[in-house]
């Protein structure tokens, strides 16, 4: 009886020293090189803890052996599972449960897993079995939350709170299972079941509520989550509680209340960039652009400096909480832009609400990071992006807007060159079938985008050119674009190939309303250059065209009338002052890219002084 009891203790002595060894080599690591190392060390600790396995069950199963096997299973199912090879973690727990099983006699059913915990719970009235259920039973909780069975662990809701119980009873110390006995004949465990119970307690709560909310159930997942966010957990943990009790405020309309669940976040993990990211939209639905702009900022940067953000020591527990907090709903709802795309999205509202040169500034930023040497990166942030066209025409317009004329010519001269070759003979839009069949037309169609990034390359140097008062220029650039708008064609059902006109584009959807603004503005912009060159039929004929083919032209319809009191036609201007100052403005945010915006064309006119002039008609 020695000499087997020696070999358990020669066993015992083999698990200690592979728990000791990866506490050793993996605390030791320096963290930059601790996730690969980790890895490493986890793949042989699984090794030595199987071929150890082998040995302890080469025996038949014996309750005074069992804290020892059991000690094994645990360790060698919690390396499996910190790699995801959920599908052996299982088969470790099932050969334990049978063992055990075997041991008190009951070999419950062997068809219903949960069953059979029941049956093991029950036999953890044995005092050298007690010690060890609630721990293997911590992985079976462990692998049904990291494969989403969040079912069955509702199931057996009263098992867990019974785990709850019979953890809080013991008394633990990070040597081994318990601190009763002979320390030197206690197998150590890799991790702390302990902290594996409320590690899996808080993802649980998390991941429900995730579940509930995708169900419509806010209320309900509200106050799991403010329960779970007083749970011992790792702060990032706590926060993410936070995060989801305000998404449950905002689905029960209440924004303000979820406002302070996102500081709240915020305030117990910095790096919950999510939070910041979900103040923004609250502010973006609020219309409070000014705190917009700044959340989006500070979420620009933390998204930048998040590599710097992380702790200096990692957690040197092998099961973290990212492998349970892989649900679908829970992914979904803590999705964040990228760093580029909050660029982007700061760089446009800045232009469109005043806040210009710093607008340009970043702009001018996210075109450099396109043009840096990190291209795996560009690569996986490119689909979240505008076209690369589209961000030139952009930030030329920004520059335009910020009188830096010069700057904005040469962005669109890398359009031109980027385009020219792949421009269309013609191109041809046809009318759907139906009323939610996809448009044909679409501007993702190649042809139809190509061109009209080739045409709002030469309207925005058309503009250019106004502002440096080169009139001959500007009609040239404005022509070109015009050019290239006349080839686009529509197809009406039952009829030829047409020119679009104003009173039809409605069929055609967003994208024939988009060229047809383009053509009108820059009509507009033609007519305003011969108007300051005096020719003044020409500017006539443009500027009532721009109107034909985009009536809500605020500048075609004021420097129409202008044109129409040069000619002495003042009651037509008057009348047409009249009907432009009648135009309702909308807006244009999202409708139109900004390049595509009613820019000022050269010399601007003075309402006051064209109301002046309707008074001495004696037509106010």
């Amino acid at each position: 009886m020695d000499q087997a009891l020696s070999v358990f203790d020669r066993w015992t002595q083999e698990n200690n020293d592979v728990v000791k060894k990866y506490q050793l080599q993996n605390g030791e690591q320096d963290v930059s090189h601790q996730s690969h190392n980790q890895t490493q060390h986890l793949k042989w600790c699984l090794s030595e803890f199987h071929k150890l396995l082998r040995k302890v069950q080469g025996i038949p199963p014996q309750v005074e052996h069992t804290q020892l096997e059991l000690a094994v299973v645990f360790n060698a199912c919690v390396c499996s599972v910190a790699q995801s090879h959920f599908s052996e973690a299982e088969r470790l727990l099932s050969q334990a449960m049978d063992r055990v099983l075997n041991i008190t006699g009951d070999g419950g059913d062997a068809s219903d897993v949960c069953v059979r915990w029941k049956a093991v719970f029950k036999s953890a009235g044995n005092p050298t079995l007690k010690p060890c259920v609630p721990y293997l039973f911590c992985l079976q909780w462990a692998l049904w939350l990291a494969t989403c069975q969040l079912k069955v662990i509702q199931d057996i809701q009263s098992e867990i709170s019974s785990l709850c119980e019979m953890l809080c009873g013991e008394v633990w110390d990070d040597r081994g299972i318990t601190t009763k006995g002979k320390l030197s004949s206690i197998p150590m465990l890799i991790m702390d079941p302990r902290r594996l119970f409320e590690l899996l307690q808080i993802c649980t709560s998390i991941v429900q509520g995730a579940e509930r909310l995708s169900d419509g159930q806010s209320s309900e997942a509200l106050s799991s989550l403010q329960t779970a966010s007083t749970m011992p957990a790792p702060r990032a943990l706590v926060a993410l509680t936070h995060l989801l009790s305000g998404f449950c405020l905002v689905h029960m309309s209440r924004p303000q209340m979820a406002l302070q669940c996102y500081r709240k976040a915020l305030e117990t993990d910095s790096r919950c960039v999510c939070a910041l990211y979900q103040s923004m939209l609250i502010y973006r639905q609020q219309g409070n652009t000014q705190a917009e702009i700044q959340a989006l900022r500070l979420l620009h940067k933390t998204l930048t400096v998040a590599g710097a953000t992380q702790p200096a020591l990692a957690d040197i527990n092998p099961l973290s909480s990212s492998l349970f907090l892989s649900s679908q709903s829970l992914t979904t709802l803590l999705s964040v832009p990228s760093a580029l795309s909050v660029l982007h999205s700061m760089a446009l509202k800045c232009v469109l609400h005043g806040r210009v040169s710093e607008g340009v500034e970043h702009y001018l930023d996210l075109l450099a990071a396109f043009h840096s040497d990190d291209h795996n990166r560009m690569l996986a942030e490119a689909h979240t992006l505008p076209k690369l066209p589209d961000l030139y025409l952009e930030a030329g317009a920004a520059l335009l807007i910020d009188q830096r004329p010069a700057d904005c010519m040469a962005l669109c001269n890398e359009v031109i060159s980027m385009t020219m070759e792949l421009l269309p003979e013609n191109v041809v839009l046809e009318e759907p079938e139906e009323k939610n069949e996809p448009e044909t037309g679409a501007l993702s169609d190649d042809k139809v985008a190509t061109l009209l990034w080739t045409a709002a390359a030469y309207f925005l140097q058309g503009h250019c050119h106004t502002h440096l008062k080169d009139w001959k220029q500007a009609v040239t650039h404005y022509t070109r674009c015009i050019n290239l708008l006349v080839k686009v064609c529509v197809k009406q059902k039952g009829s030829q190939p047409q020119i679009p006109t104003a009173d039809i584009t409605g069929n055609f959807g967003t994208n024939l309303y988009t060229l047809q603004r383009l053509k009108g503005l820059s009509l507009a912009g033609r007519g305003v250059s011969f108007t300051q060159m005096d020719k003044l039929k020409e500017a006539l004929r443009d500027l009532q065209l721009s109107l034909h083919t985009f009536p809500d032209c605020v500048g075609s319809g004021l420097w129409c009338g202008e044109v129409l009191w040069r000619l002495s036609r003042r009651q037509e201007a008057a009348a047409c002052w009249k009907k432009t100052w009648s135009i309702r403005p909308q807006s244009l945010d999202d409708r139109v890219p900004v390049y595509l915006h009613e820019l000022q064309i050269g010399a601007s006119l003075d309402s006051s002084e064209l109301r002046h002039r309707i008074q001495e008609l004696g037509l106010a």
